[in-house]
């Protein structure tokens, strides 16, 4: 019996050795899918649990194969050793897609693309690198970074809060939680307990960069994200219903980035968006109104306009500000919350009009 289950082994991880090239970036492949997939079609809540059991789950394969390797557990399990870096996969895969699409989604892309830019090399570097990535040293900083990520995400929904102090918070706990598990595994490991200082450098400076990434505004604000946004020549409300005129537009109208209002002079334009945030979140938003000077070749800060938001609807917290006396020219609003941190940002020019432009009615 043993011979037997001995050989089904060897024909088992001979077939494995053999497509691992494309079974490693398949399982990173399927784990993001999910992610995109739960993320739209269960309750945010649910998706955070999911995350934090994928978290979990990582933590323990992780632990596993070292433990293995350090022949502190039984060699019958060497079919769970041969299939775990397959699991990692699948969870890395789920946890920096998770952590994709938040950051993604809560912040304008002009502003935040280095976070995002990080992230996706981090995914995409974890499979063209994944020999370098299964060494404990590297596995275990790519998990803190995903670490302190989770935990940026889930407080804000605990608290119901966009502090500054629950990222600190978060980047505290994750500090903790790894000094207990990176000796948690140095107890297994000899390597590891020799490396420990190691370990310790490069989670501190990804706590470093994490927060010189977050205090100058580039992570965008978990969990408010942006739904919808858009500039008109009036807007009237009747209980949650608002009721906008914008100019018609052709279909290669709309698929030009920088849109153009024809205004007469001294007509009011009017900033809709309609803003997500959880349930319990009372957060302010503040729509920054930027016009360009063509002289001083820079954007004048114009207008702050804010109001106030209160969690908890799927398609978002509709608000709107608006100006009047525009210059022609090129503007642009900025979408921030108190502290800054940008949620989007559109670009338009104004040009004077002598007659009112042909205008289609929206309902939101």
């Amino acid at each position: 019996m043993q011979k037997f289950f001995t050989s089904k082994y060897q024909q088992i991880k001979t077939i494995y050795t053999r497509y691992e090239r494309w079974l490693m970036p398949t399982t990173l492949l399927v784990g993001f899918l999910v992610d995109y997939i739960t993320f739209t079609n269960i309750q945010i809540e649910i998706t955070l649990i999911l995350l934090f059991i994928y978290w979990l789950i990582t933590g323990g394969a992780i632990a596993f194969i070292n433990f293995y390797d350090a022949q502190k557990i039984s060699p019958k399990l060497k079919f769970l050793r041969l299939f775990a870096p397959l699991l990692i996969q699948f969870t890395f895969g789920a946890l920096l897609g998770g952590s994709l699409i938040f950051y993604w989604f809560s912040g304008a892309f002009s502003i935040s693309w280095p976070f995002i830019f990080i992230i996706t090399v981090l995914m995409i570097s974890n499979e063209v690198l994944r020999h370098y990535f299964l060494k404990p040293i590297l596995q275990t900083s790519l998990y803190f970074f995903i670490t302190i990520s989770l935990f940026s995400i889930i407080l804000p929904f605990l608290f119901h809060s966009l502090s500054a102090w629950l990222f600190i918070l978060a980047g505290a706990l994750s500090i903790i939680v790894f000094y207990l598990y990176i000796n948690f595994l140095s107890f297994a490991y000899d390597k590891i307990k020799q490396q420990k200082n190691y370990f310790f450098v490069s989670i501190f400076a990804i706590l470093i960069v994490m927060n010189l990434l977050y205090f100058t505004n580039i992570i965008p604000p978990i969990p408010l994200s942006l739904r919808e946004a858009g500039l008109y020549h009036n807007i009237t409300v009747s209980g949650k219903s608002y009721t906008m005129l914008a100019e018609s537009e052709n279909f290669w109208q709309r698929l030009i980035p920088t849109k153009t209002l024809h205004i007469k002079t001294g007509s009011v334009v009017y900033f809709y968006t309609a803003i997500f945030a959880p349930p319990k979140l009372n957060t302010t938003i503040v729509h920054h109104w930027q016009y360009y000077d063509e002289e001083k070749k820079d954007w004048i800060s114009k207008n702050k306009l804010s109001f106030s938001v209160n969690g908890g609807r799927k398609e978002g917290y509709k608000g709107y500000s608006w100006n009047s006396k525009l210059a022609a020219g090129t503007w642009r609003i900025y979408v921030e919350n108190q502290r800054g941190q940008v949620l989007g940002r559109i670009k338009f020019n104004i040009e004077n009009a002598t007659e009112q432009p042909k205008l289609q009615e929206i309902i939101r």
